[in-house]
């Protein structure tokens, strides 16, 4: 349970008050060691530095000599910069403005505050009796926490939680610049993505849209693929992968994976090339980027076939020095909000060098305009919301902290599971992994599944049935083919996996893991 610090609680800290500093300082170090947030409302600063300095007054000022006004408050604001430093900062915000009706306003606003988070997950951590009196569901005495006796917390598959806690002040900058503009379609914050995304991976062009599907499917519209055109791609993918092939009229030709990768097997590829082949499109999958030179020279020695690089996963990754998205024709990533890099919602990128194609990707986007209301050409409403964009970008200032983070986290997975019966996922030597899901391969996966739900480890199955197996899809596929990815599909796993995973918790699935195979 999360907590909200009034100020007589955050003030028995700072001021050391007798008797209850004691209990309040038990309280908030039983809340860390849960790892619940710890909150201190924005609007009660004022409140906080008043009363810390008028209390320093009290007790220094009657003495001869006695510190002056100006170096009491310079006590005061020191003792506060300490205390919130691992503190969160909750925003006040409109609604919690107009409370001159009520009977204590502060009091109000602190209440109101509560009503953001979901039911029973956060309390008002306070000693005023007429609150805990008149909102028992709402309030708690830190005597009364302390009593609560800590529970061991369930894992995080995905630990967003803890990224928006250290970026939450950029995050809300973000929001609140285009809540005040107004620009919620197309606004400033959308060029100023494309931009940054552009340099971040040395491609010339980069043009955000609605999602990692749509991606993809612009990318295909904007090499006029259709009906009777092939699309080589792999099977052991998310179905968007084949989607927006088939929605096109178009058929997907599937080439089986590496089975110590996962990634498209580039050596099957060059045999499922006919008259008909319009795009390769590889998919990086769990973060790392398949061999792209290869399947660039043979894409190459039969008529420059474009290559679509699937990135969803990989964005960040390295290939021989150079950035996932700015490997081949074309690159596209999904900013779903458990990739490495993504949004509060849904969001993807396109990424080129092709003037001709970053055009018709911009005007397919926008309906087809290439000016308002001139429609050159059969688009999509595949615009990138301002908002998302806004997200993105306060992420962004974080990203090579988080992909260094997931990538020592993924070497420490290999190190403590190394000598067990854990297979792991091979890295080729010339790349590296963003580890957008640690996975791993095991036998009997249900009942390992079974074992670690038991000890609170979540865990993921990406992906448990290949395309050429799911009814949408099994018409383009021949029989007996693709075998390594059905392999796979019966034996891959995905562990916890993101920045802020602790050492600890890492430690915790890795014991649970090994106790589960024996």
């Amino acid at each position: 349970m999360d907590l909200l610090i009034d100020v007589n609680v955050a003030l028995d800290v700072c001021a050391q008050r007798k008797p209850h500093a004691a209990t309040s300082m038990l309280a908030i170090e039983a809340a860390k060691a849960g790892a619940a947030r710890l909150w201190l409302y924005a609007g009660s600063t004022q409140t906080l530095e008043y009363n810390l300095y008028q209390h320093l007054k009290r007790i220094h000022q009657p003495a001869p000599n006695g510190p002056s006004n100006k170096s009491l408050l310079g006590k005061a604001r020191s003792v506060l910069s300490e205390f919130v430093k691992d503190k969160q900062w909750l925003a006040a915000l409109a609604a919690e403005g107009p409370v001159f009706d009520a009977g204590d306003p502060e009091d109000e606003q602190l209440l109101r505050a509560l009503d953001r988070f979901p039911a029973g997950s956060i309390k008002l951590l306070t000693r005023d009796s007429l609150l805990l009196e008149k909102h028992p569901d709402k309030t708690i005495t830190p005597a009364d926490y302390c009593r609560l006796g800590l529970k061991k917390q369930p894992l995080q598959f995905i630990d967003l939680k803890a990224q928006q806690d250290a970026i939450r002040p950029q995050l809300e900058q973000r929001i609140h610049r285009v809540i005040h503009h107004g620009q919620y379609i197309m606004g400033p914050e959308v060029k100023e993505l494309e931009d940054k995304l552009a340099a971040y991976t040395g491609a010339k062009h980069c043009i955000t849209v609605a999602s990692g599907t749509e991606a993809l499917l612009i990318s295909l519209m904007a090499l006029g693929i259709g009906p009777g055109d092939e699309v080589i791609t792999t099977p052991f993918t998310f179905a968007a992968t084949a989607e927006v092939i088939v929605l096109l009229g178009a058929t997907p030709v599937y080439v089986d994976i590496e089975p110590d990768t996962c990634n498209i097997n580039v050596a099957l590829i060059e045999a499922k090339i006919t008259p008909r082949t319009r795009a390769i499109m590889p998919v990086s999958l769990y973060g790392q980027v398949a061999d792209m030179d290869e399947i660039n020279a043979i894409a190459a020695r039969h008529g420059n076939i474009p290559v679509i690089e699937d990135a969803a996963q990989s964005f960040g990754a390295t290939y021989k020095g150079r950035k996932s998205c700015n490997l081949s024709t074309i690159g596209c990533t999904s900013f779903f909000p458990s990739k490495p890099l993504g949004c509060y919602g849904d969001g993807g990128a396109i990424f080129t060098n092709d003037d001709a194609l970053a055009t018709a990707c911009r005007e397919i986007r926008v309906h087809g305009q290439s000016a308002r209301y001139t429609h050159t050409r059969v688009g999509v409403g595949g615009r990138m919301d301002t908002l998302q964009c806004a997200v993105v970008l306060a992420k962004l200032e974080r990203f090579e902290w988080e992909l260094q983070r997931r990538g020592a986290i993924g070497t420490r997975y290999a190190e403590l599971l190394a000598g067990s019966r854990i297979e792991l996922l091979t890295v080729r030597p010339d790349r590296d992994c963003v580890w957008a899901q640690f996975t791993v391969f095991v036998d009997e996966r249900a009942s390992v599944q079974a074992a670690l739900q038991e000890r609170g480890v979540p865990t993921a199955v990406h992906y448990p049935t290949p395309l050429h197996h799911q009814p949408a899809y099994a018409q383009h596929c021949c029989p007996g083919c693709c075998e390594n990815c059905i392999r796979a599909a019966a034996r891959v796993m995905s562990l916890p996996m993101s920045a802020d995973l602790t050492a600890a918790d890492q430690g915790r699935v890795v014991a649970a893991l090994q106790a589960a195979v024996g």
